[in-house]
């Protein structure tokens, strides 16, 4: 395939706003299908119009991208051959993908189908940049918060193309870490159904006292991203595809944001750094296309901060500029652009008519050229044709995607052709020609779907092992006095190294396992951490480790020298069998079961094996911005703050200062207690309670309540409001 030096990657959320970015001069753009892309509600397209897409690009040099970045259900597997073998044929340039079992489907069903690694796979680095390059990606999209430091080494550690972000919305959330909109409303942003919960207002409170304005109640709401000023450091920190988002936006919108960022990356590759100059107009014009509050530069200098968030609430109207929208409207969403095309024809007395078109293919570097042969030319009773009148009637390319840039005529004796005969020669010789530029693209059927595997039952005789995840050393040693608790995972982001051997010298000498959980979200601090602490890991002594984060599976194996029991958690997504068998081939002992799919989702996937949370308060965001920095300023002390809704929920939110990230639980905590038979009848191997802001002496009392329920078939109840998450609902 080939490549400029820089990509612009246009979003497109309709079949109109995928020609205006053509035309507005993006080299490739992204579109949903009907199913399974991030963006459910854009207008996406059905099979005709996406094969006719696709034929369009090609057509006019650039490439598509397929979303199919949503997170798949065990029953959705069965249809995804047929949905996407259609397009793999008609010569789909790549698909975008989140799900892990995804990801090694497509490989093995779609051979030379690019493959690229989607934002919500939460990519921070070098080591899960490699995980997915050797997986078979040939792109990994960066997560939105990484400096261009981490880019950079990225690029100089591991061999792949890198797609990162450069203008638009920015989540609050490390995207694909995000569960606020599924548990607060049933929308998955994993599904592609994200009900925008951090743009609503929030009262942030530390123990009952607000600590923002009134007037500043949006405190999840981030400016959007814009980074013209940054695209020669982007450049040279090694992004190669630069990312626009906004496929729920305009075709105005998609074109006049292309037109823009085509602009500076033409002038920083024709003049370089130095003759480098941003208009300040251009960045009035982006703003007439899309205000939230005005702009930031993201995280590519700085890894959180006040300046990024909009706080204010978005004006519900402002004047258009309405000039600038006609221009946009005539040049680019109803304007058509033409490929340049290079012709000859021929009449000779007697001779069939023909005619030669050349048009180089943008997509591949080479040039197509076919002939077409017509009508016999006849000889001229009276006058003949002249050179002009051939010229002037072959040189009308009407509805085609062709324009002449030469066509020279060849004339030998007093030829004479009907005027319907020419236009069957032009006719046939530019179909001939547009299939000739597709036909490189065109590919076999894919390799047929596998059988579907049976799934294993629950065992008849369940006897599960009870787990506890604890973010306090209190709170473990509290623990071991309760027998039913056969393991305990220390969360490393708020336990320390200087507590770990001691720890699980003590969880051993209670006959309990002692597992580490390493970060939410594993960046350049964590590395550098584990890094100093790698003699103090290996020394206490751990049966174990809970892995989050796909950065994690090949830095512990390779940097800390691991060989013990790994546990996948459930933010390494196990939606479906294929998800679970990647998962296992990637080094999962162990795994744990979603929390997004309800009771009969779980059967269907099997949970033999596996680990199920039964109690805790869930995270729902897992965030680089810091709450507390931004209403009153970075103290590194960790601590708890509130999220008070519009509805009066309040949302548990503790900053992680090792770490440098912020989670942030749900309202009110899970808890199975009640769904014993159902649990049962799903046969988990492990049963996990996860204690978070809970007392120590609290934490026991709920352990031994969920030991006599589920292990002893005691009917017990816990005090307090609970939810059953989506064990009994799911998500769309």
């Amino acid at each position: 395939m080939n490549r400029k030096q820089v990509e612009i990657l246009a979003p497109a959320g309709s079949y109109e706003s995928m020609k205006a970015a053509v035309n507005a001069g993006a080299d490739a753009v992204y579109i949903g299908g009907s199913r399974f892309g991030a963006r459910a509600y854009a207008e996406n397209l059905d099979e005709e119009t996406m094969l006719k897409a696709i034929d369009y690009v090609h057509l006019h040099g650039c490439r598509l991208y397929m979303t199919v970045n949503t997170l798949m259900k065990e029953e959705e597997l069965a249809g995804l051959f047929e949905y996407l073998n259609p397009y793999y044929m008609q010569g789909l340039d790549a698909a975008i993908v989140q799900d892990f079992g995804v990801f090694s489907y497509l490989r093995d069903h779609f051979p030379g189908l690019h493959l690229h690694a989607s934002t919500q796979m939460t990519i921070t680095g070098p080591y899960g940049a490699r995980l997915l390059k050797e997986m078979g990606a040939s792109r990994i999209v960066t997560a939105r918060e990484l400096s261009l430091e981490e880019i950079r080494e990225i690029r100089d550690q591991v061999d792949i193309e890198i797609e990162s972000f450069v203008h638009g919305a920015l989540c609050y959330c490390y995207s694909g870490q995000c569960l606020m909109s599924s548990l607060i409303g049933g929308r998955s942003g994993n599904r592609g159904r994200c009900a925008q919960t951090c743009r609503l207002p929030y009262e942030v409170k530390q123990g009952g006292r607000p600590l923002n304005k009134k007037e500043e109640r949006y405190v999840l709401s981030l400016k959007d991203l814009c980074t013209l000023d940054l695209i020669p450091d982007m450049v040279e920190a090694g992004v190669y595809s630069m990312k626009i988002e906004g496929r729920m936006k305009s075709p105005r919108y998609t074109a006049g944001v292309v037109s823009v960022y085509r602009k500076y990356v033409d002038r920083y590759l024709r003049e370089g750094r130095e003759g480098y100059r941003v208009d300040p107009a251009d960045k009035r014009l982006l703003l007439d296309l899309f205000d939230r509050g005005g702009f930031s530069e993201g995280y590519y200098r700085e890894h959180n901060g006040r300046n990024m968030v909009a706080l204010k609430e978005k004006p519900t109207f402002r004047q258009g500029n309405q000039q600038l929208f006609d221009y946009l409207d005539e040049t680019y969403v109803n304007g058509e652009i033409r490929e340049p095309v290079r012709g000859t024809v021929s009449l000779r007395e007697g001779e069939p008519s023909a005619l030669r078109l050349s048009v180089m293919n943008r997509c591949t570097g080479q040039e197509i050229t076919v002939e077409t042969e017509g009508a016999a030319a006849q000889t001229a009773l009276n006058q003949p044709i002249t050179r002009e009148k051939l010229l002037k009637q072959m040189e009308k390319t009407g509805g085609t995607p062709f324009e002449f840039q030469t066509l020279e005529a060849e004339i030998s004796g007093r030829p004479f052709l009907p005027v319907q005969a020419l236009n069957e020669l032009r006719r046939m010789g530019l179909a001939r020609l547009e299939e000739g530029v597709l036909a490189s693209f065109r590919r076999e059927r894919g390799i047929s779907d596998r059988e579907k595997k049976e799934r294993p039952k629950a065992p008849a005789a369940w006897k599960p092992l009870l787990t506890a995840q604890v973010e306090r050393p209190d709170t473990a040693e509290e623990l071991l006095k309760v027998k039913d608790i056969s393991r305990i995972y220390l969360e490393s982001a708020l336990i320390g190294a200087d507590r770990w051997k001691f720890l699980a010298d003590a969880c051993h000498k209670a006959g309990k396992e002692c597992f580490l959980s390493l970060p939410h979200i594993f960046r350049t601090e964590a590395r550098d951490y584990f890094r100093r602490e790698r003699e103090s890991f290996l020394q206490a002594g751990f049966d174990g480790c809970l892995l989050r984060s796909a950065e994690e599976i090949l830095f512990l194996r390779e940097e800390m020298g691991w060989t013990g029991i790994v546990t996948f958690d459930s933010s390494l997504y196990g939606f479906n069998s294929q998800a679970e068998e990647t998962m296992e081939s990637l080094g999962a002992d162990e795994q744990t079961l979603p929390v997004e799919l309800n009771g009969r989702e779980l059967a269907e996937l099997g949970c033999e094996g596996k680990e199920l949370t039964v109690y805790g308060s869930i995270p729902v965001m897992v965030s680089a911005q810091c709450v507390r920095r931004t209403v009153s300023g970075c103290d590194r002390k960790p601590g708890i703050l509130t999220l008070k809704d519009r509805v009066g929920k309040e949302f548990p939110v503790r900053n992680c200062c090792r770490f440098c990230y912020n989670l942030i639980y749900n309202s009110t905590p899970l808890s199975l207690l009640g769904q014993e038979k159902q649990v049962k009848n799903l046969g988990p191997a492990r049963l996990r309670l996860q204690f978070t802001m809970e007392e120590p002496g609290k934490a026991a009392e709920i352990a031994e309540a969920f030991g006599d329920s589920f292990l002893r078939g005691r009917e017990r109840t816990l005090a307090g409001d609970f939810t059953r998450g989506h064990f009994k609902r799911g998500v769309e």
